[in-house]
């Protein structure tokens, strides 16, 4: 489970406890930004908040695995340090910029940092990923597309009695503030990642978690970038019309180095719309995407890979190297530039807000379009039928 989560429900438990009492003290949760003799300042959804702390205030600390305040241990204030994570019981002042702590329950970092290693584990070796082909809401499976270096491989999903489902906000690729979902709420072509056990052919999956998001990437030419850095308006490749690109908060801008990009997309887009080289050590010719893996486990060759790898490759495959990209800003950004965006599908052709946004993809749209042009056949890449596919704008975040 996610940290913030965990925070969630721990807040939960403690509104849940000071109603039993008759006291209904407002709850924030945020993470440290920095601490003094009677203040902690609270990095919120909102913003940051002033905790003003009292000689009555109590200090308890939250474990991980049990975050029900009966489970707390007793702490200090001087056990908060920054960068953790807390739940504030409390009375905020009328502008909801001060918060008097009643009760503080903490997670520090170095706990935050281990659950969430071992969250990235647990995934990393039962956890696959790709784009739902059909979902039956009758015999409760989903048929999924898995990605892999050599093509795509069908895979049939079948959730186990009391399986947990979520669905990703429109706005967001982050587990953290999924929302509840159910199997009625799947589409063709949505994002899914689930949890569980691969069969020993690698055809089939029982998942224990799902978790679902309507998500398409286009590509396009900047026209334009203002002057806040809070809009791009690109000329969409496949259409050819102009779409504004929203730039916000949760919106994460990389660009794709130069030399590995045109290395990648040096040989042209295979099948699929996928890239049409093997890195060294990759499955070999005629080996199915999945296959070889270790029976029962859902993990193949060289690990199951993290979610939103494109199913299955392994840790620091394709998809796995967005978040190490350099990260740039909207300024960075020149009129001419190419560049790919991942956004929910929210019905709207001329804006959309960014999800994650890839500077330095020309190599790849350039492969994609002399194959076209050929009578090559592209693959879903965009979600369009822009038929090429960019390493990294699939991927989704890890619990």
């Amino acid at each position: 489970m996610h940290t913030h989560a965990l925070l969630l429900i721990f807040a939960i438990f403690v509104s849940s406890a000071f109603a039993q009492q008759g006291v209904r003290p407002s709850i924030i949760t945020g993470d440290v930004v920095s601490t003094s003799e009677s203040k902690i300042v609270l990095k919120t959804a909102a913003g940051n908040v002033d905790v003003e702390i009292s000689q009555t205030t109590e200090f308890k600390k939250l474990l991980p695995t049990d975050p029900r305040p009966s489970a707390a241990v007793a702490a200090a204030f001087s056990d908060i340090s920054v960068g953790d994570r807390l739940a504030v019981s409390g009375f905020p002042s009328e502008d909801r910029l001060k918060h008097a702590a009643r009760t503080v329950y903490l997670m520090t970092k170095d706990d935050i940092a281990q659950r969430n290693q071992a969250d990235a584990q647990r995934w990393a070796s039962r956890g696959i990923s790709g784009r739902v082909a059909a979902a039956n809401t009758d015999t409760g499976q989903i048929t999924i597309e898995v990605r892999g270096l050599m093509g795509t491989q069908n895979v049939t999903v079948t959730p186990r009695a009391g399986a947990k489902f979520l669905r990703y906000r429109q706005d967001s690729v982050q587990y953290s503030e999924a929302l509840p979902g159910a199997l009625a709420d799947i589409q063709p072509g949505d994002m899914i990642r689930a949890l569980g056990d691969r069969s020993s052919d690698g055809l089939s999956f029982t998942a224990e978690e799902v978790i679902t998001g309507a998500f398409k990437t286009l590509a396009g030419t900047v026209k334009a970038v203002n002057e806040a850095g809070t809009e791009i308006t690109i000329t969409e490749l496949q259409t050819n019309k102009d779409v504004t690109v929203s730039i916000g908060r949760g919106s994460a801008l990389k660009r794709f180095p130069e030399e590995m990009a045109m290395r990648m997309a040096g040989g042209g887009m295979g099948q699929n719309g996928q890239l049409g080289q093997t890195p060294a050590g990759g499955p070999p010719a005629g080996r199915a995407p999945g296959s070889g893996g270790q029976p029962g486990t859902g993990q193949q060759p060289g690990g199951q890979g993290r979610p939103g790898m494109g199913g299955g490759a392994p840790r620091g495959g394709i998809d796995d190297m967005f978040e190490r990209f350099p990260t740039i800003t909207a300024a960075d950004l020149k009129v001419g530039d190419m560049i790919a965006v991942s956004s929910s599908r929210n019905g709207s052709d001329d804006k959309i807000t960014a999800i994650k946004l890839l500077a330095g993809v020309e190599p790849f749209i350039r492969a994609a379009q002399m194959q076209q042009s050929a009578g090559g056949r592209g693959g879903r890449g965009g979600g369009q039928g822009s038929g090429f596919t960019i390493p990294g704008l699939d991927g989704f975040d890890f619990p």
